[in-house]
């Protein structure tokens, strides 16, 4: 057992200290060299034996929320003025700016990429001073950018995704997304220009509904909702020592997400398309949840829809909220298995309270990752929503079960 190793990069120019070609220089200006290369754009410094601390967080709190902007926290070790922006003598001066590429890594995979926000410097008295670099995802540039005039035509909701991140105003590069086919039919609609890319973005994974973030390295997401890994690929969390052991997990039953009646409304339309559960509300009473400016193209979609919602929400829901992980107490193939997780991933997780059996064994999705990583400790925690009812896949063990999940619609 062994703490991960961390690694983070810090996108520097070519004034930066690296091996690129200097004209006229007697070793870096000679031609056809192989040791020193041209300059003319960015690329990563390794950082990494300065780091004092990550701090990594993503995602979101609840399933029916939308996905934040990812954020990062690096604590750097300044004693020595290195991180200073002002200090002449550093070698990374002219680099500590905003707007910089930053790639943090543990056992050589990536958790996280984003863009530098600020760099805040505290000096202390005795010299134990510290630089703290803020970071951002993808998200935090797509709520800046406005849409262009246009009329969009009727599409799946991936082609409508992929349609916004080719607009001028937004202009993603298409090595820097992955996004599914999607499953569900958008209505043709018109963009007024200014519209806001990211609200609109998060208006058709609502209307799928399905998953939009930005992933771990860096790519623009979006999964369709019928989109599940089987259940042999789910990541085994436990405390009977049947998978990766968690240190701590914390249990909510409640109402939050409990819903008996759902009011939908799409775009174009004065209809509001209301959908109930008798059988819930006659237990629960009513509880609704409304949404609207969806771009269905039908009101029989909406309808469907509002279906749909209520086979997932119209129960109290027994959830593993969250599992926390000390990578301390890991080998390595099990820390890798958990650092390649993604948002939307599955895992199976089984909790046996205080120790008296049965133990309660339950799938959820990943809605949530955050780091914590020091000099003497990573502790990694994944927010969880529990798949109470899932999609049906076929030949499955857990998930192809008949009368236990729901048909894709």
């Amino acid at each position: 057992m062994a703490l991960p190793v961390e690694k983070v990069e810090l996108g520097f120019d070519e004034n930066g200290p690296g091996n690129f070609f200097i004209l006229d220089d007697a070793v870096q200006g000679v031609l056809d060299n192989t040791a020193y290369v041209l300059g003319g754009g960015s690329f990563f410094y390794d950082v990494s034996a300065y780091v004092q601390e990550i701090s990594v967080q993503r995602g979101k709190s609840r399933a029916l929320d939308r996905y934040s902007s990812g954020q990062a926290r690096v604590t750097f070790n300044n004693r020595n003025r290195y991180f200073d922006p002002t200090y002449l003598a550093s070698p990374f001066y002219g680099q500590i700016v905003p707007r910089r590429d930053v790639r943090i890594w543990s056992n050589g995979l990536i958790v996280y990429v984003g863009t530098t926000d600020d760099w805040d410097l505290n000096y202390a008295p005795n010299g134990d001073s510290v630089a703290v670099l803020s970071a951002y995802d993808g998200f935090a540039f797509l709520s800046q950018q406005t849409l262009t005039a246009a009329t969009n035509p009727v599409e799946l909701s991936g082609a409508r995704v992929n349609r916004i991140l080719d607009d001028p105003g937004v202009a993603w590069p298409n090595a820097a997304r992955s996004v599914s086919a999607g499953d569900e039919t958008l209505q043709g609609d018109t963009v007024e220009l200014g519209a806001n890319a990211l609200e609109y973005l998060q208006t058709i994974e609502s209307t799928e509904p399905g998953e939009l973030f930005i992933g771990k390295s860096g790519n623009l997401t979006f999964q369709a909702r019928n989109a599940i890994a089987p259940s042999s690929a789910a990541v085994v969390l436990s405390d009977d020592n049947t998978g990766v052991r968690y240190s701590s997990v914390r249990v909510v039953y409640g109402s939050e997400l409990l819903f008996t009646q759902t009011e939908l409304q799409r775009r174009n339309s004065v209809v509001t398309i209301q959908t109930n559960d008798l059988d819930a509300q006659s237990n629960y009473g009513i509880r609704t949840l409304s949404i609207t400016d969806l771009l269905s193209e039908t009101d029989l979609d909406v309808a469907e829809l509002g279906n749909w919602l209520l086979g997932q929400y119209a129960a109290p829901e027994y959830r593993f909220e969250a599992v926390e992980v000390l990578m301390s107490q890991l080998s390595t193939v099990e820390q890798d298995s958990l650092f390649g997780l993604e948002l939307g991933q599955v895992c199976k997780i089984t909790f046996t309270p205080n120790g008296i059996a049965p133990a309660i064994v339950k799938f959820a999705r990943v809605i949530s990752i955050s780091h914590q990583a020091t000099l003497t400790e990573h502790r990694m925690m994944l927010g969880l929503g529990t798949l109470t009812t899932n999609t049906f896949v076929l030949d499955d063990l857990a998930f192809g079960i008949l009368d236990t999940g729901i048909l894709a619609f």
